[in-house]
């Protein structure tokens, strides 16, 4: 199995913390640093700090949003990327949610399967560099439809370091899952239970190909006290069960749901949205946080990894900015 760091939060200005991560990480022989982005940092610029600065590890964007940028613009800022720092590229997109969508980047939310399957088509036709790129959808038209009618297929400028850049999806829902299987090269799991994927996620199971990558991000707490590392898991859950949507519409909670939490899910959106927000973390159950996380003593996650060796994941991505915890792993797992 693949080792990955999820940076997190890049630390004081400067970039230091994160360079030494990465050195360390790469040092270790981890597979891939990813960088996210939700409404802060973008996740090109830490990735082309990093990338400057180490030679082997790839660098992936974890996630980087559809609705932030146009396929063209994404391509651009991929075939950069990739170009400057030797193929090392894999690029994680994803849809978020129309709180974000909406309301961050004043773009219509509505068809998100649809849209990333558009977006996709567009993308690959630009890598590609076959021909001038037009396309004619309901989510995308080039040249576009109307304006000044002066628009005309352009064809990349840049000759790209690989004809293939590859594209991984972050997706929760199975039909969201399923086409990631279908039409991408990886599949970015969140709040990923090990033990559920081939009931969960079945038809993507099915039809991914043998090189089909699945690079799990994996919470992890090392601390002799249980209970003490579950709290820390429970946090991100609980904001993400809680917070991270509408009370009609929360992806999160909906995933949570469908995994056999339903009840639990309930209870935490509506302490949540209450103000209860330690009520809202205490009510998420141990059992989601034990099969979705490693935390607790290292002899107990030496025992629960077994559990993701076993299961589909090609990658796991430790969630830690801790230098211990990354030697760990790289001892367990490389």
């Amino acid at each position: 199995m693949k080792l990955g760091l999820g940076i997190g939060p890049v630390g004081p200005p400067g970039g230091e913390r994160i360079i030494a991560l990465a050195k360390e990480a790469e040092n270790l022989g981890y597979d891939t640093i990813w960088c996210p982005e939700i409404y802060g940092m973008d996740c090109f610029t830490p990735l082309a700090w990093i990338g400057a600065h180490t030679s082997r590890i790839n660098l992936g964007t974890s996630i980087m949003q559809i609705s932030a940028r146009t396929p063209a613009s994404a391509a651009m800022h991929a075939v950069a990327m990739d170009y400057l720092s030797n193929g090392r590229l894999i690029l994680g997109i994803g849809v978020s949610g129309p709180q974000v969508v909406e309301g961050w980047y004043g773009q219509p939310y509505p068809k998100p399967l649809a849209r990333t399957r558009e977006w996709m088509e567009i993308f690959r036709k630009i890598i590609a560099r076959k021909e001038p790129v037009s396309f004619d959808g309901e989510q995308y038209q080039l040249p576009l439809d109307g304006g000044t009618g002066l628009g005309k297929p352009l064809k990349l400028m840049q000759h790209p370091l690989r004809e293939h850049i590859p594209v991984y999806l972050g997706a929760e829902g199975p039909k969201n899952v399923a086409m990631s299987a279908e039409i991408c090269d990886g599949w970015i799991p969140m709040f990923l239970s090990p033990y559920r994927m081939n009931e969960q996620y079945a038809d993507a199971m099915r039809i991914k190909s043998p090189t089909f990558e699945i690079a799990a991000a994996v919470p992890v707490v090392i601390d002799d006290d249980v209970d003490k590392a579950r709290a820390q898991i429970k946090q991100n859950v609980g904001f993400y069960v809680g917070g991270m949507g509408a009370k009609t519409f929360n992806v999160h909670k909906d995933h949570v749901s469908r995994m056999g939490f339903g009840d639990a899910a309930d209870e935490i959106q509506n302490l949540f949205m209450s103000g209860k927000r330690e009520q809202a973390f205490a009510a998420v159950p141990d059992q989601l946080v034990d099969e979705i996380a490693l935390c607790g003593p290292k002899e107990r996650i030496r025992e629960r990894l077994q559990g993701w060796k076993d299961s589909p994941v090609t990658q796991l991505n430790v969630g830690t900015g801790d230098v211990a915890t990354l030697r760990f792993f790289a001892e367990e797992l490389l």
